[in-house]
């Protein structure tokens, strides 16, 4: 028997110190180290019946390395195929991460339902008569799923071996426990040596494991940030519970950009995707109504068309009232403050609310011009052409500043059937044979023109 060591470990970083000591040297919490056991006895390698003999790493000229695409799984899933960049890649390790109940169980087992390929999902959180409710409720009709559920990494590669699955999904990541680390579930020495194991596996049988993830109460993937580190991709599952859109993004992904995004829309039979976003965002009234104007924005490297509302009124009780839901407030102020300066409208004694339809969050400069559009609007009780859009930055003298990926804005526009779309004079566009109309304009009083 080879003697049992101990050493410490940060909990919220994972630094390790040779003894205890009160504060974190590395991220300055306090109270965060705790003593966890990192030896025990010598273990014999994880082997599968099916692994290829491995040989031994050559050096090789760059020109001489064979940079053949490797093929992808289907997921069956257009929004995650996207994120993902085509697909599951074999042999890599995904890590899927999001708040408590936001979907992320329900996610993976409505992808594992959908594979035609033998899936193995494996929760230890959750008894197999819990996931067949759900899993029923989703998709009753599959025949390649199976269920496990396990928590001790030997087993699950025990029936791993016995099945031979296509896929590995494992519920979660801080449930599993190996019996070569003596802590408990959920410790960084713990998820270290899991992680290490499953990632052995899914190089030597060139198998795709996914993970879910808890997070902590700030947001981050909970465990030793080196998890992220090891693993090829990490997603990020968002959205706020009140609402029933969903939000898929990569924060990291070796085989693909990090700018796509997945939407989902949460159901009663489970997640929804949403493939044309800008349909729903965009709200179908017959009445012409003041305040409200359509901007053409983008999520990563998705275009959307948002609906901004504004509302302009007297002020009441002598202070004027400044509110922003969706948008941020000190930009609000900013851009009123444009109009009273550069456009002559006496904003000052009146009370201005301004809305993100959806109940999104937007930081694209782009929809300044459509918040100053819509201010006018309301301001002067005059509506909007229903098929007018926006899609330009306004800078603190009025100007209509130039915004990035115009054109694809200008495009997905006109797939949605806008007549007029408003840019920067200064944006260069190479666009030819295009439905839409482009007005292009640099001034905010050029804008003034067609509301007023």
């Amino acid at each position: 028997m080879a003697k049992v060591k101990t050493t410490f470990f940060c909990q919220s970083c994972g630094s390790q110190f040779a003894k205890w000591q009160g504060q974190c040297n590395a991220c300055k919490e306090w109270n965060t180290i705790v003593e966890e056991v990192i030896q025990t006895p010598e273990k014999s390698d994880w082997k599968s019946p099916t692994s290829p003999v491995k040989k031994a790493a050559v050096p090789l000229r760059v020109k001489d390395i064979d940079v053949s695409k490797e093929p992808r799984l289907d997921t069956f899933d257009g929004e995650l195929n996207r994120v993902l960049g085509g697909g599951i890649v074999p042999g890599s390790l995904t890590l899927l991460g999001g708040e408590p109940g936001i979907g992320k169980s329900t996610l993976l087992l409505q992808i594992s339902l959908k594979l035609p390929y033998k899936t193995l999902y494996v929760s230890g959180e959750e008894s197999q008569k819990q996931i067949k409710m759900r899993a029923e409720r989703i998709n009753p009709n599959n025949n390649n799923c199976y269920i496990l559920t396990e928590t001790k990494t030997q087993n699950i590669f025990k029936q791993i071996e016995a099945l031979d699955p296509d896929v590995v999904i494992i519920d979660s990541i801080q449930t599993l426990h190996s019996d070569y680390i003596e802590s408990s579930s959920g410790s960084i020495s713990q998820i270290k040596e899991c992680t290490t194991e499953l990632i052995k596996f899914a190089k030597e049988t060139a198998t795709p494991v996914i993970l879910i993830g808890h997070i902590t109460k700030d947001g981050n993937i909970a465990g030793p940030k080196i998890l992220e580190h090891m693993v090829d991709t990490v997603l990020q599952f968002e959205g706020d519970r009140n609402h029933i859109f969903r939000i898929l993004r990569a924060n990291k992904n070796r085989f693909g950009s990090t700018n796509e995004l997945g939407i989902y829309e949460m159901q009663g039979s489970g997640l929804r995707e949403v493939t044309n976003p800008s349909e729903i965002l965009i709200s179908k009234k017959d009445e012409e109504l003041s305040g409200n104007a359509v901007a053409a924005t983008l999520e990563g490297m998705r275009p959307l068309m948002i609906e901004v509302q504004a509302l302009v009124s007297t002020a009441v009780y002598g202070t004027p009232q400044r509110s922003a839901t969706g948008f941020n407030a000190k930009r609000l102020n900013m851009l009123l403050a444009v109009l009273e300066k550069r456009a002559g409208f006496r904003l000052g004694a009146k009370d201005v609310f301004l809305n993100i339809t959806g109940g999104i969050t937007v930081d694209d400069p782009a929809i300044d011009l459509a918040v100053v559009a819509a201010i006018l609007s309301s301001n002067e009780d005059v509506a909007l052409e229903k098929d007018f859009c926006f899609a330009a930055e306004v800078g603190l003298s009025g100007e209509i500043r130039p915004v990035q990926r115009v054109e694809q804005r200008i495009l997905e526009a006109e797939k949605l059937g806008f007549s007029t779309i408003f840019v920067s004079k200064y944006n260069k566009i190479s666009l030819k044979n295009t439905v839409i109309k482009i007005q292009m304009i640099s001034k905010i009083e050029d804008l003034v023109g067609f509301i007023v």
